[in-house]
């Protein structure tokens, strides 16, 4: 499928419908809000026999190897992306969105593989470990924004007659996110260099204590500046915060 089409296939009303109301229009549409779009998102799932998904944006052309989680499965955390993004693939999937508008899978099981070959205008790709059954479909906008909705599980049987159609309901769903993205990153909150390094060192696993220690700070001011950071992302707790800064590409 090329973009033109998909776009084309995305517009059409079922599409808009599915996305109910995907962008400010003249009508008085609003644009739907992440928990909308992940739950969208996993009625697609749904189609697919997925058991986990996730929405990644993809990083300038110059970066070309990151690819930033916006919601998944687990949203508001961001759990299933890190599944999904296992073995490497995620090096893959930003190359593949780069070269090509089609989807692309992978299986690491023969009977899983066979089934997946009878796919038309899909590709294979190799995983650099064992990550599964998954398959990904590039997205774009008219605005350069460039995204792969990923779904994956032990379950996942795409339907090749019906994959066309699943491909054009991503696209519609992405057009509605990025509206979304473009006026979050517009009100960014103004964080401070140890701020963003305290959020950072816990998005990789770190404890209050050892970033204390890392940073060469107290465990009461580390904490402080945790505490803060939750409170200008407006996040529940620092899951939830980390989760948020990935998406609004404060932290990678």
């Amino acid at each position: 499928m090329s973009y033109a089409q998909a776009k084309q296939l995305s517009r059409a009303p079922e599409f808009q419908q599915d996305v109910a109301a995907s962008a400010p229009h003249a009508a008085g549409l609003h644009a739907v809000t992440l928990a909308d779009a992940a739950r969208r998102c996993r009625w697609i799932s749904v189609d697919l026999g997925a058991r986990d998904f996730t929405l990644c944006l993809a990083g300038p052309a110059a970066d070309s190897g990151r690819l930033t989680p916006c919601f998944d499965s687990d949203y508001p955390s961001t759990m299933s992306a890190a599944r999904l993004l296992g073995g490497g693939i995620g090096e893959h999937l930003m190359r593949h969105a780069r070269q090509s508008t089609a989807p692309c899978w992978w299986a690491d099981d023969a009977d899983a593989a066979l089934a997946f070959s009878t796919l038309t205008w899909t590709s294979r790709i190799e995983p650099l470990a064992q990550s599964g059954r998954g398959i990904a479909f590039p997205v774009y906008t008219d605005r350069g924004q460039v995204g792969l909705f990923i779904f994956g599980g032990p379950e996942l049987s795409p339907n090749p007659q019906t994959l066309h159609d699943l491909h054009g309901r991503c696209f519609a769903l992405f057009d509605a996110v990025s509206r979304i993205i473009s006026t979050q990153s517009r009100d960014l909150p103004s964080m401070s260099r140890r701020e963003i390094e305290c959020l950072k060192l816990t998005s990789r696993g770190y404890t209050s204590e050892e970033i204390a220690k890392l940073l060469k700070l107290s465990v009461h001011t580390a904490n402080q500046y945790l505490t803060q950071t939750t409170q200008k992302l407006n996040a529940v707790n620092r899951m939830h915060a980390v989760a948020k800064a990935l998406r609004l590409g404060l932290i990678d």
